[in-house]
C-alpha cells in the first residue's frame, strides 16, 4: 500500500472505532433544522479558536488491517500535546510541539526531530499530518495549500479535499455555543481514517 505524504496511520488507529457512531445533523435549531447562516455566524470564532482539549477515538482501516486507539489532544497557541494510547500505539506515545521543537516520549525514551511528521515516522513507522489536522478538526481548510470545499444546504462543511486527502464531515456537536465536528472520515487512496470526538473543551475568549 502506498502511504500518503503524511501517513496518518497513527491517528487512523483509533479512528476505526469512530465508525460505530451514527450520522447526525449539526447544531439543530429549535424547529429541528439547522438555521441558514449559522456556519457563517460562527466561522470567525472558529478561526480564532486556538486553545482546546479534545478526547476521542481514532481508527485506521486498510485492505490489510483495521486497528484503533484513544486520543487525548491539548492545543495551545505555542504548544500542543497529543497522547495516543491503545493497541495500534503499542502503549502510550506522547507527542509534543513547542515553538518549532518536537518530541515523542514512550517506553523506549524521549526522541526529537525537525518536524512532528518525521519524528513519528522514525519512531512509530507512520505519521500524522498534525498541522493540517488542527484546522480540519475545526471544520476549516489548512492555509498552506489549495483545497476544494463542498457545503451542505445550511452552509456547513460537508466534504473537504486537500493535500490528496478527502475529509467527510459526518456528525457535529454543540459546545459552548459553537457547532463543532464530532465525526470525521478521512481517506487517502485505500487508507481510511475515522475520528470520533467524545469530548470537546474549547477555550473561548470572553
Amino acid at each position: 500500500m502506498r502511504r500518503p505524504p503524511y501517513a496518518i496511520r497513527w491517528l487512523a488507529a483509533g479512528l476505526a472505532l469512530a465508525l460505530l457512531a451514527g450520522c447526525a445533523t449539526p447544531g439543530a435549531a429549535p424547529d429541528g433544522e439547522r438555521a441558514a447562516g449559522r456556519w457563517e455566524a460562527q466561522q470567525e470564532r472558529l478561526e480564532a479558536l486556538d486553545t482546546w482539549t479534545l478526547m476521542g477515538k481514532a481508527g485506521l482501516r486498510t485492505p490489510e488491517e483495521s486497528t484503533s486507539a484513544n486520543l487525548d489532544w491539548s492545543q495551545h497557541p505555542h504548544y500542543y500535546r497529543m497522547l495516543i494510547s491503545g493497541p495500534f500505539g503499542s502503549g502510550r506515545n506522547l507527542l509534543e510541539g513547542r515553538e518549532g521543537r518536537f518530541s515523542l516520549t514512550n517506553a523506549e525514551g524521549r526522541f526529537e526531530a525537525a518536524t512532528p511528521e518525521s519524528l513519528m515516522q522514525q519512531q512509530l513507522g507512520w505519521s500524522l499530518p498534525v498541522s493540517s489536522l488542527s484546522d480540519w478538526i475545526r471544520g476549516l481548510p489548512a492555509d498552506h495549500s489549495e483545497f476544494r470545499l463542498e457545503r451542505d444546504d445550511s452552509g456547513f462543511p460537508q466534504r473537504l479535499e486537500q493535500d490528496g486527502w478527502r475529509i467527510d464531515y459526518r456528525d457535529w456537536t454543540e459546545v459552548d455555543s459553537l457547532t463543532l465536528p464530532r465525526r470525521l472520515v478521512m481517506e487517502y487512496d485505500d487508507l481510511r481514517v475515522t475520528l470520533v470526538v467524545t469530548e470537546w473543551r474549547p477555550t473561548l475568549d470572553e
